[in-house]
C-alpha cells in the first residue's frame, strides 16, 4: 500500500503536544476528544498510512498519566440512538468502547449521563452500569445552555452537576457519537475543580478539519462530505486571524460557540486562556502528511464514496436529498465527477457489455479488474476471486472453487435456509477457499493475497448486501455502489 501519512512521526509529536498542553495548566487537563478514538476509518481513508487506531496508539505513550471518562446523553438513551456504521445503540456502544479501552490497558474511571431530567430509561441504564461496578454521574440540562452564561457559571448551573472524581493529570472525555455533551462535561468539571482550588485546563482534540491546511484542501472538503448530514461547514477562524494575523481552518459550530466559551472561561478563571477556537486544539496531524498528492487523491475518492453512500440512504428512504445535494456541490468545488473513480467507469462498462450487475476493482498498481453476476456467484464474490487470482499470478481460466462444490452450498441456502438468492456471497466464497486451501496450492496462494486488497477501490453497479459490504470493509477496501437494488 502506498503511504501519504507518517504514522511514526504522528505518534511522537502528537503525544508531545498533549504533554505540553498539560504542563501549561498545571494540575489537570480535561481533553475533549471529537471523532473516534479508534476505528477511525475516515482518517485512514483520506490519509493513507494512518491506522484506524493511531489515536489510541498515541495515547498509549502517555496512558499512565491518563484516564478516560465516557459521556452519553440521556436523550440518546431514551431514543435508542444508533451508530449507523456499527448498527448498535449508543448505550451498547458505550460498553463496547469501555471494554476496548480497558483491554488496551487504559483506565476508564467513570461514565457521565448528560442532559438528565429524571428520565426513567437513564435511571435504568445507570443501575445497569452500577451493577457492573461502573461509577456513574449525572449532569443536568441547564436552561438556556450555552448562551445563559450567568446561570451556567453558577451553583444553579454547573454547580448542580455531580462532581466527577478523577485522579490523573489527563482526563480524556469521549463519547459514542456527536451531541453527547462532551464539552459541557469538561466545562462543568473546570467549574467544579476551580471551586475546590484545583487548577484545571481544557483542550480539544479534533482530527478534522485540519487547521493548518487550506480551507478548500481536498482533505478538509472530505470532512465536510463526511458531516454533510450535520451540515457542518469549514470556515476561516476569524478570532485566530484577528488575534495573530494568521489563517487557520475550523468549523462553524466551534466558531459560533467560541464567544460563549470565552465568557465561561472568564467566569471560571477570571480570564480566557484562549484567543480563538483554534487555540483550544492540540491536533498535529497536518504536520505528518508526507505525500500531499496521494492524500488529495484519496480524499477525492472519499468524497465520491460519501456521495454514493448518501444516494444509497436516499434510495432506502432514510434521508432527504439535502445531504446528496451538499456533497454534489463539494464535488463541483473539487472539479470531479463520479468518473474520477476508475473502478466506477470499469464496472459500468462491464455492465453495458454483459447486461447484468457488475463490479470492478482498482488495485494498488492501477490495474483494473472487473466481474459480473453469474448463476453461481454474485458480482462481489466473483470480483474478489478474479482480483486475488491476478495478484497470485494464477491463470484466469483456472477455477479455484469447482462447480460441484458450489452447488451443494446453493442448495443449502435455498432449500434449507429458504434464501431467495442462490449465488454465493463474498464470505461464503472465502470460507470455501479456506477449506480447499488445505490441499490446494492455488487456493492457498490466492488467500494469501487478500491483505493486498487493503486500500483498493471497488465499485458495484447495484447495492450490495450487508454481508458483502462488511467483507469489503474488513478488507480495507473503499467501496461505492450505484443506488440500484437487485431484482
Amino acid at each position: 500500500m502506498k503511504y501519504g501519512f507518517d504514522s511514526d512521526k504522528y505518534l511522537k509529536i502528537q503525544s508531545e503536544r498533549i504533554k505540553e498542553r498539560i504542563a501549561e495548566f498545571g494540575d489537570k487537563l480535561y481533553m475533549e476528544f471529537g471523532g473516534k478514538l479508534f476505528d477511525d476509518n475516515h482518517a485512514s481513508r483520506v490519509l493513507p498510512g494512518f491506522e484506524p487506531d493511531n489515536k489510541l496508539k498515541m495515547l498509549d505513550q502517555i496512558k499512565d498519566d491518563a484516564e478516560i471518562v465516557i459521556v452519553i446523553s440521556a436523550v440518546d438513551i431514551e431514543k435508542n440512538k444508533m451508530r449507523a456504521d456499527l448498527g448498535i445503540t449508543y448505550d451498547v456502544d458505550l460498553l463496547r468502547l469501555r471494554d476496548e479501552f480497558i483491554s488496551r490497558g487504559f483506565m476508564v474511571s467513570s461514565v457521565v449521563i448528560t442532559h438528565y431530567n429524571g428520565q426513567a430509561s437513564a435511571d435504568a441504564y445507570r443501575s445497569r452500569l452500577e451493577w457492573l461496578g461502573i461509577k456513574v454521574y449525572y449532569h443536568h440540562t441547564i436552561e438556556g445552555y450555552p448562551n445563559n452564561v450567568d446561570l451556567i457559571d453558577s451553583d444553579e448551573g454547573f454547580g448542580k452537576n455531580d462532581y466527577v472524581e478523577t485522579t490523573r493529570p489527563l482526563v480524556i472525555v469521549t463519547a459514542p457519537g456527536p451531541g453527547s455533551g462532551k464539552m459541557a462535561v469538561c466545562l462543568s468539571q473546570l467549574y467544579q475543580e476551580n471551586q475546590r482550588g484545583i487548577k484545571a485546563g481544557y483542550a480539544k482534540f479534533e482530527t478534522f478539519p485540519i487547521w493548518n491546511l487550506p480551507l478548500k484542501h481536498p482533505i478538509n472538503i472530505a470532512y465536510e462530505a463526511a458531516t454533510a448530514d450535520l451540515n457542518d461547514v469549514n470556515m476561516i477562524d476569524p478570532f485566530h486571524l484577528e488575534a495573530y494575523g494568521k489563517t487557520a481552518v475550523n468549523y462553524n459550530r466551534d466558531i459560533e460557540i467560541f464567544p460563549v466559551l470565552k465568557a465561561l472561561f472568564e467566569g471560571i478563571y477570571g480570564e480566557s486562556p484562549y484567543k480563538s477556537p483554534t487555540d483550544m486544539g492540540v491536533n498535529m496531524i497536518g504536520y505528518c502528511i508526507k505525500d500531499d498528492a496521494l492524500c488529495c487523491e484519496a480524499s477525492k475518492n472519499e468524497v465520491i464514496r460519501r456521495y454514493y453512500e448518501a444516494l444509497g440512504r436516499l434510495a432506502d428512504g432514510q434521508r432527504n436529498d439535502n445531504e446528496v445535494n451538499k456533497i454534489r456541490l463539494l464535488m463541483k468545488q473539487l472539479g470531479i465527477t463520479t468518473d474520477y473513480r476508475r473502478a466506477t467507469v470499469a464496472a459500468r462498462e462491464r455492465k453495458e457489455k454483459s447486461g447484468v450487475p457488475s463490479s470492478a476493482i482498482e488495485l494498488q498498481d492501477g490495474t483494473l479488474i472487473s466481474a459480473e453476476t453469474s448463476p453461481l456467484l454474485g458480482p462481489s464474490a466473483a470480483l474478489i476471486l478474479n482480483a486475488i487470482k491476478h495478484l497470485a499470478g494464477i491463470d484466469h481460466q483456472i477455477k479455484l472453487i469447482p462447480e460441484y462444490m458450489i452447488e451443494p452450498i446453493q442448495k443449502t441456502k435455498v432449500s434449507f435456509l429458504h434464501g431467495k438468492n442462490p449465488r454465493l456471497h463474498t464470505d461464503e466464497v472465502l470460507v470455501a477457499l479456506s477449506v480447499l486451501s488445505i490441499n490446494d496450492d492455488n487456493c492457498r496462494k490466492a488467500l494469501a493475497c487478500l491483505p493486498l486488497l487493503n486500500g483498493c477501490q471497488v465499485h458495484s453497479t447495484v447495492l450490495l448486501s450487508e454481508v458483502d459490504r462488511k467483507i469489503f470493509k474488513k478488507l480495507g477496501v473503499g467501496l461505492t455502489c450505484d443506488p440500484v437494488k437487485k431484482n
